[in-house]
């Protein structure tokens, strides 16, 4: 079996922090999401792994490298527009030849791994093989109208969806699906719909099985799911202590504290994550934070954020919460008269003040 993990698309729910970053690069409790991607696929036996990208750069390949420190061999392949994840699976034809596959996309999170999903499909022989979450807002999905143990339909971002499900971006598939993605048309909005495809299958009498997800599963494509994210996976973090805890700071909780970190005179409450080269000073890291490398916070309180590397927090008098902070961010407290509020900020930032 192999894998082929997304990893292109413009993440324009995500801007500005996408503008200058692939959105499966964006860390998630300090570790880029595509590596979670990675460890699912390569913790069940699986060595060969396509990854799709935009075609105009070399970021992802840059970051991830060979795929040696999963124990993989990657094949990156190169996407030439987002044309839909449909196209996504029919231009890695080549790539899969006559194997099975699972279809993983890259900025999807889930907790106990995919082997279960995997025994599913080879203990029913399927030629396709589903997974499906409980969600609050299917229409944003694609959802499944299920009779029974069946799923009868499909359909893509529904106004009234026939389910409280969603399908989720865990897909195993046999050769079968490089028919009904070579079949199937652009949808009105320009893109062949993996929706389409499993429609496609259904409709030639082709097995389509589905195991519902009982834990939790993520995916990233808004800031307040990445927040979530990281909460979750927070949340099964072990406390850990490679950095300097001064006896003026209280740390509590599972807290990790990675290689140069120094915690002066501040209050860390775990679960939260500071790392390498941070220093906090005179500050208070609430639960549910990660803390990127080499920032430094003085005078300041943080919490339910995600603190990308480099940034700046100093003397700023309002605590700091559900927040995402880019790289080398700047968030400092302005001593010149007349008092004001000044901001530098990049296409469709959100900024909120007290």
């Amino acid at each position: 079996m192999k894998a082929l993990i997304t990893a292109g698309g413009k993440g324009t729910r995500l801007r500005p922090l996408t503008h200058t970053q692939n959105k499966h690069l964006l860390p998630i409790c300090n570790k880029p999401t595509l590596h979670y991607a990675l460890e699912k696929v390569a913790e069940v036996g699986i060595r060969e792994v396509g990854i799709i990208t935009n075609q105009e750069g070399i970021e992802v390949q840059e970051a991830i490298g060979t795929g040696d420190h999963w124990g993989v061999h990657i094949t990156y392949i190169p996407q030439d527009a987002p044309l839909g994840l449909a196209h996504v699976v029919r231009i890695s034809q080549d790539f899969i030849g006559g194997d099975k596959f699972v279809f993983y996309l890259g900025d999807n999170m889930i907790v106990g791994g995919i082997s279960r999903f995997i025994d599913e499909f080879e203990k029913q022989g399927s030629n396709c093989h589903l997974t499906l979450s409980r969600v609050k807002d299917p229409e944003r999905f694609g959802v499944p109208e299920i009779q029974g143990d069946r799923i009868v339909s499909i359909e893509e971002k529904p106004d009234k969806p026939k389910s409280a499900y969603a399908v989720a971006g865990i897909y195993l598939y046999d050769n079968s699906i490089f028919e009904a993605v070579n079949a199937i048309k652009p949808s009105a909005r320009g893109e062949l719909e993996i929706s389409d495809a499993h429609q496609y299958l259904i409709d030639q009498g082709k097995k389509v099985t589905f195991s519902e997800i009982t834990g939790w599963w993520k995916d990233t494509g808004k800031p307040e799911d990445i927040l979530e994210a990281n909460r979750l996976l927070l949340e099964h973090t072990e406390a850990k202590v490679n950095g300097l805890i001064d006896n003026q700071s209280l740390v509590t909780g599972n807290v990790v504290v990675e290689e140069g970190a120094q915690i002066i005179n501040s209050v860390v409450r775990g679960p939260a994550i500071i790392g390498r080269g941070t220093v906090l000073e005179n500050s208070y890291i609430g639960p549910f934070t990660s803390i990127g490398d080499n920032c430094r916070i003085r005078n300041s309180e943080v919490e339910f954020s995600i603190v990308l590397n480099q940034c700046t927090i100093l003397d700023v008098g309002v605590r700091i919460e559900n927040s995402l902070l880019g790289v080398a961010s700047r968030v400092v407290r302005a001593d010149s008269r007349p008092r004001s509020n000044r901001f530098m900020t990049g296409d469709q930032s959100l900024i909120e003040i007290c």
